[in-house]
């Protein structure tokens, strides 16, 4: 049994995280730790966790855990993977794991210093309709890929929640906009040449409340467009010569929708549907890395190698909007 600990009692950690580790085989939580102990309390006695602690470094120092799941603030993503990776503990951390991409390079020499795994929390790369569209696109179902385009949006002017407060690392590119590029990126195992882009911020909040983006891979281009302030809604087309795949659900799979996919011949005369039921892709993800930690075989986790590569598109996104020009990636 793999020994979680949990950092914080953010809202995803309740609401997603903790009950996946808690169903995860191979895995069992172990502790948790948040800045205000009660709530450390409350959330242990809620599942019957052994170990609670008011200080995140003591969680750390317990020789009760093997590995840590970090739900901090994305400005705090950076030092505390290397906290937890300096006393030995195997880190799952939240994403973005850095607002920068050269930061990441901290992760990697950590993670072979200390001889743990780090990897960013992408839980949609263990989804089985995110392999599913990797392998029709592979396998040439719908002839040469031409276009992508992808959306993700929700409405939140909370002036308290850390996505709207810049100094937390908050705003819709590192939250959200994150998830069109790694998922292209996984579905087409290619990676991104340039970008063209446009933000707007909010004049309260100084974050990034809009931004599109068109992200040129080699033979085809991303296009897509996230929000934190548009009408909810998330979807994801991949469109070839030959047919298209259409992903309604393609982020947050059981929350916004049922996880299905649609792929539509060149006329529309044949549509065939693959539905993926009550699939817990946050459950997935922590099995997965369990595993990692057993066997030591690492190439079916998310890589650091990759969280740069996902975050230096984001990071061009912000040069070509400052500067009015596209950017290589």
């Amino acid at each position: 049994m793999i020994r979680w600990g949990v950092l914080s009692t953010a809202k995803i950690a309740k609401e997603h995280v903790i009950p996946a580790i808690i169903g995860a085989e191979g895995a069992c939580l172990a502790a948790i730790a948040s800045r205000d102990i009660k709530r450390a309390k409350n959330l242990s006695t809620n599942y019957n966790v052994p170990l609670y602690f008011g200080d995140y470094g003591e969680l750390l120092s317990s020789t009760e855990v093997d590995a840590i799941y970090i739900p901090l603030p994305t400005s705090d993503h950076i030092e505390w993977s290397l906290k937890a990776a300096a006393m030995g503990k195997h880190v799952l951390c939240e994403k973005p794991i850095s607002l920068m991409a050269n930061d990441i390079d901290k992760l990697i020499k950590a993670e072979e210093l200390y001889n743990v795994i780090i990897s960013e929390a992408f839980m949609v790369t263990y989804h089985p309709q995110w392999i599913k569209v990797r392998q029709i696109i592979r396998k040439g179902v719908i002839g040469k890929l031409n276009q992508v385009n992808g959306v993700f949006t929700y409405y939140n002017k909370d002036p308290t929640d850390m996505r709207n407060q810049p100094e937390l690392g908050g705003g819709g590119l590192p939250d959200i906009g994150v998830y069109p590029i790694v998922t292209t990126r996984y579905a087409t195992n290619s990676e991104p040449i340039k970008v063209t882009a446009r933000i707007k911020y909010d004049d309260i909040f100084s974050t990034d409340k809009y931004a599109s983006a068109q992200v040129e891979f080699q033979g085809f281009q991303l296009s897509f467009y996230c929000s934190t302030q548009m009408a909810l809604n998330q979807h994801m087309t991949f469109h070839g010569d030959e047919g298209r795949v259409e992903v309604y659900a393609p982020f947050n799979a059981r929350v916004f929708d049922h996880a299905r996919l649609t792929v539509h011949s060149r006329d529309n005369s044949r549509v065939t549907e693959y539905k993926f039921g009550d699939i817990d892709q946050y459950k997935l993800q922590i099995e997965q890395f369990t595993k990692a930690i057993v066997t030591g075989e690492k190439h079916q986790i998310f890589s650091l190698v990759d969280s740069k590569k996902n975050q230096k598109v984001i990071d061009a996104i912000y040069k070509s909007h400052s500067t009015g020009t596209p950017q290589n990636i």
